[in-house]
């Protein structure tokens, strides 16, 4: 029962506001079927199979709300969570911000389902997983690694007549590898909603070769270089960026897009003009759903045009507070590129650092948007348009809005997943100048 089509969801979804007595009642559904492996020493080490199904509802009296959830649905269980959700509303404080629900909305249907994604078995799991534990074996390494699939569906449905269903596929991968001394390391991470698209056993001779290549790093002064990061580091660097798209934390003075005295920087440019990012709910690499919770449509949206701030998210209530019209975050982002490849900015450097990934990473002040962390699994010198040779691990402070001023070159998007926050997004290679590392670190 945990993936309904959209005719079951919907029938379910109007028996259960069916049930509510309170001013407004918001019922969400979600569901989730899949599995997982995950492996280290090359030997599988838990594999198992996840089903999940979960009710929400949200009742309101004036601008009072409370909220239950369930993952029972016989009637008598259903009437329950709607009843506990009114008791908890009458209790509730009221809210000055609440919002009145939405009504009914047009919705265009969604690329992110892929069958062959859902198709997918313990059997096939495994297969992609022995490849990857042979690719290891062969490079004398030793692997941990995680694959998991899921196929999920969301739907919500109010007492104003809106009514949204979405269902998807996803499939991550992600490996490490390090040699037997544990002095060199690689990584690779990918993510698709077609497990087609999904290649193991060519992520772990990525990973496999930054291993090796790593082995036996040098110390180098830290300070200002010129970095090559590829697309995962970039990834880790910029997607704290995005939720600072917000105009209420800019027009708020809490974010690096508020503007010295109030207001925002809307308008402004803000970065290198070859800096273009924005979202796309039909983007072929990398869809998403195409309404958001709130019940808005999901539609193309340029949030960084040729540097400039485009736009910026208004929830209904900021935009009523400052006259101006609601739009939604996005459920994606993606940033454009250029047609280089990594090999093509390594060769156009006189001096500088390949970043393979970067890690840990702190936020060390809001307003600048000033990072910390480090560098991680296989960072290498650049001298004269080659690869010299391994470096150790650094510990980076900068900030994206600043890395994003000082663009040399980009080269062509791939889609890369960021581990710590399970997304992905399409990001280019890119080439900065003047990124700034502060000191050295031993570990690998």
């Amino acid at each position: 029962m945990s993936i309904l089509t959209k005719e079951e969801a919907q029938a379910l979804l109007k028996k259960v506001l069916a049930f509510s007595k309170s001013d407004e009642c918001e019922v969400s559904l979600s569901g989730t079927e899949g599995g997982n492996i995950r492996y280290a020493r090359n030997a599988i080490s838990t594999a198992g199979d996840i089903s999940t199904l979960t009710l929400s509802v949200s009742a309101t009296y004036g601008k009072k709300t409370g909220s239950a959830s369930i993952n029972e649905f016989d009637d008598a269980s259903l009437e329950k969570v709607v009843r506990r959700a009114e008791e908890l509303a009458q209790l509730a404080p009221e809210n000055p911000e609440h919002m009145p629900l939405m009504g009914p909305q047009t919705f265009k249907d969604a690329i992110t389902y892929v069958q062959a994604t859902a198709d997918m078995t313990p059997e096939s799991r495994a297969d992609a997983v022995a490849q990857s534990v042979q690719a290891s074996k062969d490079a004398k390494l030793q692997a941990a690694g995680y694959i998991e699939n899921t196929t999920s569906f969301d739907v919500v449905a109010n007492s104003k007549g809106l009514f949204a269903y979405n269902q998807g596929t996803d499939v991550i991968f992600s490996i490490t590898t390090r040699n037997e001394e544990g002095t060199g390391s690689g990584y690779a991470a990918r993510g698709f909603n077609d497990v087609r698209k999904l290649d193991t056993l060519g992520a772990t001779k990525v990973a496999a070769s930054k291993a090796n290549g790593s082995a036996g790093a040098k110390a180098i002064e830290p300070g200002k270089y010129t970095v090559i990061l590829e697309p995962v580091a970039a990834t880790y660097m910029i997607e704290n960026m995005f939720r600072g798209f917000d105009a209420r934390s800019a027009d708020e003075g809490r974010s690096f897009m508020s503007k010295p005295g109030g207001g925002n920087r809307l308008g402004e440019q803000l970065m290198d003009e070859k800096v273009n990012i924005y979202s796309d709910p039909f983007n072929k690499d990398l869809p998403s759903a195409t309404w958001n919770r709130e019940g808005f449509p999901l539609e193309r949206t340029d949030w960084i045009r040729n540097g400039k701030v485009e736009n910026l998210a208004y929830s209904r209530y900021w935009a009523e507070k400052k006259g101006a019209k609601p739009l939604p975050f996005g459920a994606n982002y993606i940033m454009e590129g250029g047609d280089q490849t990594i090999e093509d900015m390594i060769k156009s450097t006189e001096k500088g650092i390949l970043v393979s990934r970067l890690w840990y990473i702190r936020l060390v002040d809001a307003q600048t948007l000033l990072l910390t962390g480090l560098t991680r699994d296989g960072t290498f010198y650049i001298e004269n348009g080659e690869i010299k040779f391994p470096i150790k691990n650094m510990r980076f402070n900068e900030s994206p809005v600043i890395m994003l001023n000082n663009v040399e070159a980009l080269g062509k998007v791939e889609r890369s997943i960021s581990v710590e926050s399970y997304r992905s997004y399409l990001i280019p290679p890119m080439k900065i100048r003047d990124f700034t590392f502060t000191s050295l670190s031993d570990a690998v």
